[in-house]
């Protein structure tokens, strides 16, 4: 143990929009339950590159007792957290790709009712393969989880005639999510591209990730941000350029 300058983070004022944890290039903060918390001394450097990116000025740097910053550990727990990402990609039956068609849909109802709008499978960003040909100059949505509950007609106001994204900018690991975003955008030319996530803090991390997935692909694209109160009414909507 030695005297030396670390991260601090205040859980009081952390909202979970996980900035820091794709700002901290030793991989040593991670989200857990909904807030920031650093997972071990010895892979903080202690230079603070994650403070200037916390909106919310909960982290700062305090000098105290800590194991030394141990870079051959930082480097094996970086090579331990890329294999894991890449074992998201295995592919079980539940994953398999699947594009859904009128007749299909139609074929299955065994009664009246309002028909869903979902033309695709899987839809979890997460899980969706950045190849899928449904993406190619597709409308494509890249909604906050919680919105389809929370909006009784999202299925027709913004689902129809579209190809979906979701995921949980608070919950999942936001590095991730844009790398993946950025391989969608380089690989498919889209149509038109939507972003649609709650009024909470947390949620406009989707922001965030767009923006950052549009910057790693190079491309010159804009999008239209939408927000969501809790009653499932549209409250803002604009176009971001990036």
């Amino acid at each position: 143990m030695a005297m030396r300058n670390i991260v601090k983070i205040d859980e009081e004022k952390c909202n979970g929009c996980g900035h820091c944890v794709n700002a901290c290039a030793e991989g040593a903060i991670k989200l857990i339950n909904g807030k920031a918390r650093l997972i071990s001394d010895i892979y903080c450097d202690g230079l603070g590159a994650c403070i200037g990116h916390c909106p919310q000025d909960a982290i700062t740097i305090e000098k105290r007792e800590a194991k030394e910053f141990d870079e051959k550990a930082t480097q094996e727990h970086l090579s331990r957290e890329q294999k894991t990402k890449k074992e998201a990609d295995f592919v079980c039956p539940g994953m398999m790709m699947r594009e859904f068609s009128t007749k299909e849909k139609k074929a299955v109802t065994t009664e009246p009712q309002v028909p869903g709008q979902l033309r695709q499978w899987p839809v979890q960003l997460v899980l969706v393969s950045p190849h899928a040909p449904y993406f190619e100059d597709a409308d494509l949505l890249f909604v906050a989880d919680c919105v389809p509950f929370t909006m009784v007609d999202f299925h027709n106001k913004f689902l129809k005639d579209s190809r979906i994204v979701i995921g949980c900018p608070k919950l999942d690991d936001t590095r991730f999510y844009i790398e993946k975003f950025a391989d969608i955008l380089k690989i498919h030319k889209l149509n038109s591209l939507t972003v649609v996530h709650m009024m909470v803090p947390c949620c406009s991390g989707l922001t965030y990730i767009t923006c950052e997935a549009i910057k790693l692909s190079g491309l010159p694209l804009e999008f239209k941000d939408v927000t969501i109160d809790l009653h499932g009414e549209v409250i803002k909507t604009e176009t971001v350029n990036v």
